[in-house]
């Protein structure tokens, strides 16, 4: 049997266990030009806490007793597709659940050898694209300009920083927990970094650690933090949106500042974007940080959960409320070959 997480009831402020629910069901069968694959690896996301509301978004929303969405890294072990054979590991996205079946346009091969496998749902994977393309293509990353980051230890914020330093930049993060302060500072080399929960003042904090003001912000978070970037931004700024996050799970929405009269005397950009805007570009970007990471000079932490299926929404739940550091993961089963 496949057991499976369906979405029990949508959430109200941050999920609970409760709207989720573990259900069985027969494994499925490969069609033609199909593969039946078993998940090693299941990714939890930010961006999969938008899908359980009944708000339109850029992609459906997860239906009531549907299965969660979410990409994988799993193990072909049936394959009705002449370009994969039984054994080959690949990411794909079937959800929260042990099997499933996929076409083969819709799944990407991962090469074992290169790194951890678990890497293709991290660094090598959809968050490490996304800080790829959100920094060197909406952001227009230039040598010596200056970067801050929220949610600097994150799955992309930490890659964010990393690729700003190789480019030659200085880089200020924020993060939520000393350690997390400790990790990109330390271990990343991001050059200061913040834990916001014990900063007051954001707008005299950003001042001091980079007095000659922004020229990237790599947003996130959004909230309080990003309101006080832009009085900070420097001429010419550019303000990339990825995520929300501290505002995902908002009962009611804040009200923040009106400060789109900063992007008036900083003639300064905002602009969201996905990383499937720039899909054509996956394999060199893989190429460029697959190389990166060889070198040394990517480096990445995950948070793997080692509870099977049944540990996906805790999972989930605590990623949200920031347990983890860098790319949080559910280990749901061991590789067959």
């Amino acid at each position: 049997m496949n057991r499976q997480i369906t979405l029990t009831s949508r959430p109200i402020g941050y999920p609970k266990t409760s709207d989720f629910n573990v259900v069985e069901v027969p494994i499925p069968t490969p069609e033609d030009n199909q593969v039946l694959i078993k998940t090693i690896y299941l990714s939890v996301d930010p961006y999969m806490r938008g899908r359980l509301n009944a708000v339109k978004s850029y992609a459906a929303n997860v239906e009531i007793d549907e299965v969660i969405v979410g990409g994988v890294i799993a193990e072909v072990i049936e394959s009705k597709h002449p370009n994969f054979e039984i054994g080959d590991i690949v990411n794909a996205s079937i959800g929260w659940q042990e099997y499933g079946v996929a076409g083969g346009d819709d799944v990407r091969k991962i090469d074992p050898t290169i790194a951890p496998i678990s890497t293709g749902a991290g660094i090598l994977g959809m968050p490490g694209l996304t800080a790829y393309f959100g920094l060197l293509e909406v952001g227009q990353l230039q040598p010596l300009e200056t970067v801050f980051v929220s949610g600097a230890a994150g799955a992309v914020g930490s890659v964010v920083g990393q690729i700003a330093k190789i480019k030659g930049c200085r880089v200020i993060g924020s993060a939520g927990t000393d350690e997390k302060v400790d990790y990109i500072v330390d271990e990343l080399g991001f050059d200061a970094a913040f834990n916001y929960k014990h900063v007051t003042d954001y707008h005299t904090e950003l001042q001091t650690l980079l007095p000659d003001g922004i020229d990237v912000y790599f947003d996130n978070v959004g909230g309080e933090i990003t309101d006080a970037v832009f009085p900070n931004l420097r001429i010419n700024g550019r303000v990339v949106i990825c995520g929300q996050i501290s505002q995902y799970n908002l009962e009611k929405p804040e009200t923040g500042p009106r400060f789109l009269w900063h992007m008036i005397t900083k003639r300064a950009r905002i602009e969201g974007f996905l990383v499937f805007d720039f899909v054509d570009q996956h394999p060199s970007a893989l190429a460029q940080m697959a190389e990166w990471l060889q070198q040394g000079k990517l480096k990445y932490r995950e948070t793997i959960e080692e509870g099977g299926i049944e540990s996906a929404p805790a999972a989930f739940i605590s990623m949200l409320k920031g347990g983890n550091i860098g790319k949080q993961l559910v280990k749901i089963a061991e590789l067959d070959t």
